[in-house]
C-alpha cells in the first residue's frame, strides 16, 4: 500500500471516530438534558399538585362570609348542612341534604386522624339530635379546624376551632366521603 493511501485511510478513520465521539457528546447532553428537563417537571407537578382534599376545603373558604338562612342551599345564603351539601355537590359527592342523616352516614374517622375534607358531626344546640355539620379544613385532632354555615351570632360561613367549647362539647364523630 502506498503512503498516500495509509494517509487518505487513516484520515477517513479518524474522522470517522471524531463523527462518532462527537455525535455521542450531543446525544448525552441531550439525554441529560432530557432527564434533568423531567426531574424538574416532575418536581414541579407534585408541588402544583392539588388534591381532591385541597380542592374542597379552596371552594368551601371561596363561601365565606356567606349568610346564613334557614333551610339555604345556594350562594344566596346556607344553613349548615345546605353549605356541606353545595360544596360536596359541586365535585360530584353525594351527602345527605339534611343534618340529622348524618347519623349513620359515612365513614367515621377517629378524630385524631381527621384529614382535611373531612367532615364533623355535632349535636343541636338545644336538643340532643344531630343538628349542625362543618368540613375540616385544617385538621389537628381536637383542635381542628372547620369550615361552616352558623346560625350564632355571625349568621354566615366561617372558620371555628374545634376548640371553642360550644363545638367540643357538642361534638359527635368525623366521618370521611372522599378517598
Amino acid at each position: 500500500m502506498s503512503i498516500i493511501k495509509i494517509i487518505t485511510v487513516t484520515s477517513i478513520m479518524l474522522i470517522g471516530l471524531f463523527v462518532a465521539i462527537t455525535s455521542l457528546k450531543e446525544t448525552k447532553s441531550w439525554r441529560l438534558k432530557n432527564v434533568t428537563s423531567s426531574k424538574e417537571t416532575l418536581l414541579n407537578s407534585n408541588k402544583n399538585q392539588t388534591t381532591l382534599r385541597d380542592s374542597v376545603v379552596s371552594y368551601g373558604t371561596e363561601l365565606l362570609g356567606t349568610p346564613y338562612v334557614a333551610a339555604g342551599c345556594s350562594t344566596n345564603g346556607f344553613d349548615c348542612s345546605g353549605f356541606v351539601y353545595y360544596v360536596f355537590k359541586h365535585f360530584k359527592i353525594e351527602v345527605p341534604r339534611s343534618s340529622p342523616q348524618y347519623k349513620n352516614f359515612g365513614k367515621e374517622v377517629p378524630i385524631n386522624n381527621v384529614k382535611k375534607g373531612d367532615i364533623l358531626v355535632f349535636l343541636s344546640p338545644t336538643n340532643n339530635v344531630i343538628g349542625h355539620l362543618g368540613i375540616v379544613t385544617n385538621p389537628k385532632g381536637m383542635d381542628s379546624d372547620f369550615i361552616h354555615s352558623t346560625s350564632g351570632r355571625e349568621m354566615k360561613v366561617v372558620i371555628t376551632s374545634l376548640k371553642v367549647e360550644g363545638y367540643k362539647q357538642r361534638f359527635v364523630k368525623a366521618i370521611s366521603v372522599l378517598n
